[in-house]
Order: C-alpha cells, then sequence, then structure tokens
C-alpha cells in the first residue's frame, strides 16, 4: 500500500477519520510522517494496527486493554502471556455477567406474570408504578 493519507487509511481498514484520529490521542496509532500542512501519512503497519484493534475489540478488549498488548509488543516484547491473562480474566467477567443477567431474567419473567394478575384500575396514584415498585423476590 505504501504511505497513505488519513482518509484512504480509513478506507482500507472500515473506519471513520476521527476513529483514527481518536486512536492516536490514545497512543494506539502513530503516523509515519506529517508534513508541513498537517496531513499524516501512514503505512502498511497502521493497517495492521487497526486490524488488530478492530478484532481485539470484537473479542471484549478494552482501548485500554489494547493499549498494554501494543505497548508490550512496541518494547519488542511478546505479549502472548499478557493476552492470555486478560482473556482469562475477560472470560471470568463475562461469566459472572451472565450469571447477573440469568437473575435478571427470572425477575423479569416475575414481574410480567405479576403484571398479568394486575387490574390496572386498582393502580393507586401513591406510587409511579406498583408493577416495578412492588415487592422483589429475594435474588
Amino acid at each position: 500500500m505504501g504511505a497513505v493519507l488519513i482518509g484512504t487509511l480509513a478506507e482500507v481498514a472500515g473506519v471513520s477519520p476521527q476513529t483514527i484520529r481518536f486512536y492516536e490521542r490514545l497512543g494506539l496509532l502513530q503516523p509515519i510522517d506529517r508534513l508541513g500542512n498537517g496531513y499524516r501519512y501512514y503505512d502498511d503497519d497502521a493497517v495492521d494496527r487497526l486490524g488488530f484493534i478492530q478484532s481485539a475489540q470484537t473479542r471484549g478488549l478494552t482501548l485500554a486493554e489494547i493499549g498494554s498488548i501494543l505497548e508490550l509488543r512496541d518494547a519488542d516484547q511478546r505479549p502472548c502471556g499478557h493476552v492470555t491473562q486478560l482473556l482469562v480474566d475477560k472470560l471470568a467477567d463475562v461469566r459472572a455477567h451472565r450469571q447477573q443477567l440469568a437473575g435478571l431474567e427470572v425477575e423479569l419473567e416475575r414481574l410480567i406474570e405479576a403484571s398479568a394478575r394486575m387490574n390496572p384500575t386498582d393502580c393507586t396514584s401513591d406510587g409511579i408504578c406498583q408493577i416495578i415498585t412492588g415487592p422483589t423476590s429475594a435474588s
């Protein structure tokens, strides 16, 4: 590809120029050069980094976590152990979140069933909604 301007890089990578500038501000991406008029030039490494960032994000990693991986790689270190630990931690978070969602699912089903048995004419002006503010199930 050679050296390209930000618009071409954005098009090739499938992101907006604003996203590239944002990644620059976070230190995830650097242009290889800037002209006197401020135009940024990028090389093939920028395309690879953008692909890595997108791939890591789809696997649930945050930009801060991605930055820590890139820092290791930029320091000529192999980030494999660090990446493995990030993924182990992410999996634990996903499992915990899944348990929370399962509890929420049960509570929502209970509320829907309870609301089906309620008569709207029994609704008082003592609260906003008795379906939401009624007794909660033990979690």
